[in-house]
C-alpha cells in the first residue's frame, strides 16, 4: 500500500525530530509479517458479496493494532486516525481517495479475529518477533 505524498506529509517529513509514538510504529511496521498475517485471516474474511464493501484486510489489521497499543475505543482510534500524522502515516492511508474504516466496521473486525481465536495466535507470534528482534524481553 502507497500513497501519495502531501504537502503536510513532505512538512512533517522536514522535522528534526520524530515522536516516540513516530519512532514505535515504524518498528512495529517493519516487524509484522503483514502478508503472513493477511492471509491468516483471510479464511474467516467476509467477501464482500453481500452487505457492505469489505475494506482491506491489512487496513482493518493496521487499524486494529492501533487500538491494543494505545488503549483506545473503536470511536477513538477513527478519530485519532484523523487526528495524528503518525497514526495516518502508519495506516498508509490517503484521505483524497479513502477514508478510515469507521468504528462499527473496526468493532465487527475485532469481533471475527476474536470469534476464530485469531488474537491469541497474532499477539503470540508478535511477541516472539519482538523477542527475537531484541525489542522485547
Amino acid at each position: 500500500m502507497k500513497s501519495q505524498k502531501t504537502f503536510a506529509d513532505i512538512e512533517f517529513e522536514s522535522r528534526k525530530r520524530k515522536t516516540k509514538r513516530e519512532e514505535f510504529l515504524e518498528m512495529m511496521d517493519k516487524v509484522i509479517p503483514r502478508d503472513e498475517w493477511v492471509s491468516i485471516i483471510k479464511p474467516h474474511y467476509p467477501d464482500g458479496k453481500r452487505g457492505r464493501l469489505t475494506r482491506g484486510i491489512e487496513t482493518m489489521l493496521r487499524m486494529y493494532f492501533l487500538q491494543i497499543w494505545f488503549t483506545l475505543s473503536d470511536e477513538m482510534v477513527e478519530d485519532l486516525i484523523y487526528d495524528s500524522h503518525a497514526m495516518k502515516k502508519f495506516m498508509v492511508m490517503n484521505f483524497n481517495e479513502e477514508q478510515a474504516p469507521d468504528a462499527t466496521t473496526l468493532l465487527k473486525f475485532r469481533h471475527l479475529l476474536e470469534s476464530n481465536q485469531l488474537c491469541e495466535k497474532l499477539f503470540k507470534d508478535l511477541k516472539e518477533r519482538l523477542e527475537a528482534n531484541g525489542c522485547m524481553m
